[in-house]
């Protein structure tokens, strides 16, 4: 099959002849319908994380079930899946706990070695055998895919495979960062640094969760446009002047909840100081490898105040993925504003340069 292939920051992404195995016992193949170019994707491209190479990239997608594994059950061949890059153990002590999005199996075998549960690879390259890892245990730039049936998330019938992918990472960690992480009530207020395709799905999030002002903040005034049509009140140009007063302007108390969806030193930083009493600062947005944001702790303690890490928006992905696609589909969500364009899998390295320019949301690739 074809697929693309990372090998450091030096060299483009390429596309490249690839083998997939057959899936082992508890393991699926999956039919790549699209898979959606992520800021996770442009950190690995850039070298700011430690990522096993050389490696098929990609961890956002949707697709079709072709072949079950031994044991395999709970999913048919047909059947309609949103990839997770979090297949849960299901074993380890957060998974029996029902904080699926901290498995420790995942961390320590999957994504330290790029690869599967059982510790190896699907993935080889046709013309030499030389061995490929997987990205996130998804590696969605692809034709098809292996993953744990775990990873693989049944979803309805009816709704488009090439519009939900982006439910598998941008829109369970944008929405996923509010409902879970922060649990946001009602009446709340609520401030959003960055608006691109995870900051937007912070502020759907708010709006699910009965926010009564959000407010969007990026350098990009098109974004905060957009982030008005997908629930937010006011918008903050922080290219202008500092957006931590122009915040204070809109809310002199302070913001109840603030999402850094970029995940910058500096964006973490101004997170925390928009909060007012009682208020939660929550870190969405992945920054590089060894970024580190400084705060006064004393001001923390005496204002009571939180600093939240959320990661994969703290969702348990068979409960809310095909929840997040239900809300699609009776109209509490939007998600096609979100697709800037599609682009076949081999302008992948096109695609991550769009998305580096900052003038795109999310483009799909399309096998």
């Amino acid at each position: 099959m074809q697929a693309v292939v990372f090998r450091n920051p030096e060299t483009r992404a390429e596309v490249t002849e690839v083998t997939l195995d057959a899936p082992k016992q508890g393991e699926v193949r999956v039919k790549i319908a699209a898979a959606g170019v992520c800021h996770s994707d442009l950190h690995v491209k850039r070298g700011e994380w430690d990522a096993p190479a050389p490696m098929v990239m990609g961890h956002e997608g949707a697709g079709t079930v072709v072949e079950l594994g031994e044991g395999v059950t709970s999913l048919a061949v047909g059947d309609h899946v949103v990839l997770s890059w979090v297949p849960p153990c299901g074993e380890c002590r957060y998974c029996l706990q029902g904080h699926e999005a901290r498995c420790q199996k995942v961390v320590e075998i999957n994504n330290a070695h790029g690869s599967l549960f059982d510790g190896t690879s699907r993935l080889s390259r046709t013309e030499d055998g030389e061995p490929l890892r997987h990205y996130l245990s998804v590696s969605s730039f692809a034709e098809e895919v292996v993953v744990p049936v775990s990873g693989a998330i049944k979803v309805r019938d009816d709704a488009p495979l090439d519009v939900i992918a982006v439910v598998g990472c941008a829109v369970a960690t944008g929405v996923g960062a509010v409902l879970n992480t922060a649990g946001v009530e009602p009446g709340a207020t609520v401030a959003v640094i960055g608006c691109g395709g995870v900051g937007l799905n912070v502020v759907q999030g708010a709006k699910l969760a009965g926010a009564e002002r959000i407010i969007a903040i990026d350098i990009v005034p098109e974004k905060t446009a957009m982030a008005l049509q997908f629930g937010a009140t006011d918008r903050i140009d922080g290219s202008q002047r500092d957006a931590v007063e122009q915040l204070f302007e809109l809310l002199p108390d302070g913001a109840d909840y603030v999402f850094d969806a970029i995940g910058r030193t500096s964006t973490t930083e101004q997170a925390i100081r928009m909060l007012g009493l009682g208020g939660a600062a929550v870190i969405v947005g992945l920054p590089p490898t060894g970024a580190k944001a400084s705060f006064e702790p004393l001001v923390l303690a005496e204002a009571d105040q939180r600093i939240l890490g959320s990661n994969y928006g703290s969702v348990r992905p068979s409960i809310d993925i095909p929840a997040l696609v239900d809300r699609y589909m009776d109209g509490q969500l939007k998600l096609d504003p979100l697709i800037s364009g599609r682009r076949p899998l081999a302008e992948a390295a096109e695609a991550l340069d769009d998305l580096e320019t900052g003038g795109v949301l999310r483009t799909l690739l399309i096998p």
